[in-house]
Formats: structure tokens, C-alpha cells, sequence
């Protein structure tokens, strides 16, 4: 299984209404490309939030093919709709895992 992990920090004023975006809309479009299996939103504890709150979003994929066909199909468009909401009231950072059980 592939991990797509994005790490997001936001603004405190915005945190909000992010989340409810991405519960609401994003993660909806991530899922409708039918590349993904799975999902997790996640806040992460023990952090100063004083410049912003750090959340992180796990999407699963069955493969390395299939996070690839995000990359180039999806993935731009994707990127753009944060941006066109939220400009500079955030920052993200992806990585990509490979599990192993």
C-alpha cells in the first residue's frame, strides 16, 4: 500500500474553515478520482499553534500506479482549488510511503 501524506500548516483564523472545506469538498474530490482506498484527516497534539494549526491527510492507494496517475491527472488541479480558497493562509508539504507490514 502507498501512503500520499500531505502535512498542511494554517493559519489559526482559517483553521475552521479549512477543515470544513476539506471535509466538505476536498477530500470528496480526492476520493472521486477513484485512485484512492482510503482516507484519514488528522490534527496533530503537542504542537504551538501560536503561527498555525499542523494537520496531516493520509490518502491510501493500492499502488505506486495509481498515486502516479494522481501526479499527473489530478494533482495540479487539485493544488489550485486550495490556493484559489485559501492563498497564502496556508503551507503544505507532501511525501509519499510506502507501508510495510
Amino acid at each position: 500500500m502507498i501512503i500520499y501524506n500531505v502535512t498542511v500548516k494554517v493559519e489559526p483564523g482559517s483553521a475552521e474553515s479549512w477543515v470544513k472545506w476539506m471535509k466538505e469538498e476536498h477530500i470528496r474530490d480526492m476520493m472521486d478520482t477513484g485512485l484512492f482506498s482510503d482516507y484519514r484527516l488528522c490534527r496533530l497534539m503537542e504542537q504551538d499553534e501560536a503561527d498555525g494549526v499542523t494537520f496531516v491527510i493520509q490518502y491510501h492507494c493500492d499502488g505506486i500506479e495509481n498515486y502516479q496517475s494522481y501526479v499527473n491527472e489530478h494533482a495540479p488541479k487539485m493544488r489550485q482549488k486550495g490556493l484559489s480558497k485559501f492563498g497564502n493562509k496556508f503551507a503544505a508539504f507532501r511525501t509519499v510511503m510506502e507501508a510495510i507490514n
